[in-house]
């Protein structure tokens, strides 16, 4: 009989520890990573990574309600596509038992990623996703960037106030939700300026072209003052010199993907003097953001870009809601309700992008840059943008 009884206690023990929603490993919260590692814009994942690992060595463990836990890691290749990045949530949440997810970055794969982080109630910050869709009727999803609602208009404004732009052009890629909405943000903000008509040229493309003849040829032909293309690093220099080749002589003004990536490494002289809307300004940053990139660069041997920033912040934002919860139970699906609702009471955050407050929708409240390209290839800061 106690053999007996030993063993259904035994047994109940080892069902407890297996069953979904309990937590496997005991004083470790893992934290999942959707990022692109592979695929068009490998850059992304990498920046993605390496503010997280320059993170995770400053902060291996973190102290929740008196209980000191190790910080895990778990990083996974979305692949830069939309399906990947739904498996990897997938997989993230029902078999790595993560806590929280930080991205994925870009809207292509954060959108339709959110949506499995809200159906299976896990907390999931995208970094870097600007389009509305990621977090819109997603209690559990949240961004560490501003809207593209918000960066069109500064895009138009800029364009106007700034460049002179009376008539625009824009050129970005119909198959993809951040340039397809940031273009008719963009397209409305400026012609609720300067009327019906005044985008003359509203050209497309579809993800993975390279061949922009056809759209440059209309686009020069148009008698537009500027150019506005919200496209990513890996395709911004095959536009700036197509346009350029075609007689294009005009300002070329850019968005906040122009920030992810090596976009002067592939671009160089050609998008010198240009300017682009964004998240913060390496150049002569002060205080904590100049400690960052200076770590940053001193292990990476580069600047951190748009990317890395968002994905530090985020990652501060994650772990400040944990603390925030004041305590975890072990039961996987309670405490991740608990630190969705720690990430939505956040106010005044400090973040190194700046500072943060998140609305009911889990979008920060926080303002725009507008960056220069200088002579030395370096994103300087223009001027800074913030909501009225």
């Amino acid at each position: 009989m106690r053999k007996s009884l030993g063993f259904l206690v035994a047994m109940l023990v080892l069902s407890l520890v297996l069953a979904p929603g309990v937590w496997s490993k005991d004083n470790v919260i893992n934290i999942g990573f959707n990022i692109p590692l592979t695929g068009d814009n490998p850059d992304v994942g990498a920046s993605s990574k390496n503010a997280a690992e320059m993170f995770l060595k400053k902060m291996p463990t973190v102290d929740v309600g008196g209980k000191t836990y190790s910080l895990d890691f778990i990083y996974e290749d979305n692949e830069y596509k939309a399906e990947s990045a739904v498996k990897v949530n997938t997989k993230l949440i029902t078999v790595d038992d993560v806590l929280g997810i930080i991205g994925p970055q870009s809207s292509s794969q954060a959108v339709p990623a959110g949506e499995v982080a809200n159906n299976n109630a896990t907390p999931m910050i995208s970094p870097w996703s600007t389009n509305p869709n990621t977090t819109l009727d997603r209690p559990y999803v949240f961004r560490g960037c501003f809207l593209d609602p918000f960066q069109g208009p500064v895009a138009a404004n800029f364009a106007t106030e700034e460049l002179g732009a009376k008539k625009a052009a824009v050129l970005y890629d119909i198959a993809a939700d951040y340039p397809k909405g940031l273009a008719e943000f963009f397209k409305g903000a400026f012609e609720k300026i300067h009327g019906p008509g005044s985008v003359v040229a509203f050209e497309s493309f579809t993800t993975g072209d390279k061949d922009f003849s056809a759209q440059l040829t209309n686009i020069v032909a148009s008698g537009a003052d500027v150019l506005f293309v919200p496209q990513y690093y890996s395709e911004v220099p095959l536009i700036v010199m197509g346009a350029k080749e075609m007689g294009w002589d005009k300002p070329i003004l850019g968005s906040d993907s122009w920030g992810g990536g090596d976009l002067m490494g592939l671009c160089g002289d050609a998008c010198k003097g240009y300017y682009f809307s964004t998240h913060y300004a390496p150049v002569d940053a002060k205080g904590a953001t100049k400690a960052f990139i200076d770590e940053y660069s001193a292990i990476y041997g580069k600047t951190p870009d748009d990317v890395a920033a968002l994905t530090w912040d985020s990652l501060g934002l994650m772990i400040q809601a944990i603390k925030d919860t004041g305590g975890l139970s072990g039961d996987i699906k309670a405490d991740r309700t608990k630190v969705k609702d720690a990430l939505a009471a956040i106010k005044k955050f400090p973040g190194i992008t700046g500072e943060m407050t998140f609305t009911p929708e889990g979008d920060p409240e926080k303002c725009a840059v507008v960056v220069k390209i200088n002579d030395d290839g370096q994103f300087a800061f223009f001027k800074s943008v913030c909501p009225k």
